[in-house]
């Protein structure tokens, strides 16, 4: 499909850092994220240096075993071909070719190396650093109130000493004095932010844990860590967007900054489309707090324990008043599931369903004179202002044609929206935007765009009156996607 070229057309607002405030000590990184060494190729490695604009995107020095190469071969060869000779029968100092013989091969993730060298030596973007910062580029060796090991001086001794410490921090956790499941109390000596206070910290996970083997200070030392990790590494979400874990079978709704899963398929396919669903990586979810579960389908019927029967529209219960109504209305008493008062306390009380209601589920209905066509629901009409509508949220309504006295009967209110997570263009104008938190967020760029996952194919393309039905919000740019 084509692509659209993508403009901003309002404001740029740039997000702020990651606050300290949003800081959980406890958790860091997990612990796939520390081991997946697939994540950057080699051209990935060094685009991303190139990026950054430091001196060690063009630096070139002897590695481990003595070779001449570059920083992202240095960085990716410690994650990705790199060996753990640990109780192997090897030579004193064994070739690489030694040890993919003997040796047992380790995973590490080339972005956790980068983060490593910014956090240490600010290497990513120095544009002239010192040679100490080189020869010190990860702090391997280089213990708190001592000096540092001329043993493990050099950029890429440095460089693959921390990648099999940390390797061995999570293969053999019980080695070590910081272990996932225990509580510690850190002084924090170097602390800038937090007014040198006492911090209890219980690590969740082996990964986490690690880091404070590593560096046993909240502030700055890990709490710098995890800054640059969200900066340069974590993907932020949109609300409305549908994402499902690359090899999870689980779909989740990013909904006011919270994940909240679907417990069915019908509860999905019921209130969205599976075509917009985003395919993300487990670390880019695990931040994000686990909200109120979506377990019945849109329009489903449900008895609570108390024996009230409800609707249940979006986010809504709604009470049907009398059995009476119930049976006027059509209901079938054979699609009542039961639900739990835990089930219903995830639902906002709505108006309760009368007699009067005509269309609880709502309905489209054409006017007789003009031709528009409304949905009806509430006694209120919305008017849809776009044919698209009838293509798409209303694709399974027919409209029924109704007499202009019938119509009337219902109160007119704003025209019909989308809902967050659709993205929308018109003819008029490139730029792109992506409903969220009910207003409209320009996309600055097709790289933004591909970065959140969207699919081009699912862009929508509207009247301009259906866009002015919302507010201006923030543009998302590259920088407002670093955390």
């Amino acid at each position: 499909m084509k692509k659209f070229f993508i403009i901003v057309i309002i404001s740029v607002f740039i997000a702020q850092p990651a606050l300290a405030s949003d800081f959980n000590p406890n958790y860091i990184i997990s612990d796939n994220e520390i081991l997946d060494k697939t994540t950057m190729t080699l051209a990935d490695i060094q685009n991303f240096l190139n990026d950054k604009g430091g001196y060690i995107a063009n630096y070139k020095t002897i590695d481990y075993y003595g070779q001449t190469k570059s920083t992202a071969e240095i960085i990716y060869n410690a994650a990705v071909n790199n060996y753990d000779c640990q109780g192997a029968d090897v030579s004193a100092t064994p070739t690489l070719a030694e040890q993919k013989l003997k040796c047992k091969p380790i995973s590490i993730n080339p972005q956790f190396l980068l983060v490593l060298l910014q956090k240490e030596q600010s290497l990513l973007d120095s544009q002239n650093p010192k040679q100490s910062s080189l020869d010190w580029a990860t702090g391997y060796g280089c213990p708190d109130g001592g000096g540092c090991n001329d043993r493990w001086k050099g950029f890429g001794k440095q460089v693959n000493s921390a990648s099999l410490q940390f390797y061995e921090y999570m293969v053999n956790p019980t080695a070590f004095p910081y272990q996932a499941g225990k509580t510690y109390t850190f002084t924090n000596p170097y602390d800038t932010i937090n007014e040198k206070q006492e911090i209890a910290v219980t690590p969740v996970n082996q990964a986490t844990a690690a880091l404070y083997n590593y560096t046993p200070h909240v502030y700055n030392g890990n709490y710098n860590f995890w800054r640059l990790w969200n900066q340069y590494f974590t993907k932020i979400l949109i609300d409305g967007s549908l994402v499902q874990v690359d090899g999870e079978i689980g779909v989740w709704l990013i909904q006011n900054g919270k994940k909240r899963p679907f417990l069915s398929k019908g509860a999905l396919t019921s209130r969205y489309d599976p075509k917009k669903i985003i395919s993300i990586k487990k670390a880019d979810l695990d931040g994000y707090e686990k909200g109120a579960p979506i377990k019945f389908a849109q329009y489903s019927i449900v008895r609570s324990p108390a024996g009230d029967i409800y609707l249940l529209i979006d986010d809504n219960k709604r009470k049907i008043s009398s059995p009476e109504v119930f049976r006027t209305l059509g209901f079938n008493p054979e699609e009542v599931e039961n639900a739990s008062s835990q089930d219903l306390a995830y639902y906002s009380n709505g108006e309760p369903i009368t007699s009067d209601d005509a269309y609880p589920t709502g309905a489209l209905l054409r006017d007789p004179d003009g031709g528009g066509v409304y949905f009806v629901i509430n006694n209120t009409k919305a008017p849809l202002i776009d044919p698209i509508f009838l293509k798409t949220k209303f694709k399974n309504y027919s409209p029924t044609k109704v007499t202009a006295e019938e119509l009337a009967k219902y109160k007119k209110i704003e025209p019909v929206k989308f809902e967050d997570g659709y993205l929308l263009k018109t003819n008029m104008s490139p730029a792109v935007y992506v409903i969220s938190d009910g207003v409209k967020r320009p996309i600055a760029s097709g790289k933004v765009f591909e970065s959140l996952g969207y699919k081009w194919e699912n862009i929508l393309e509207v009247n301009s009156r259906v866009l002015a039905l919302y507010d201006n919000g923030e543009a998302i740019t590259e920088e407002s996607l670093q955390k």
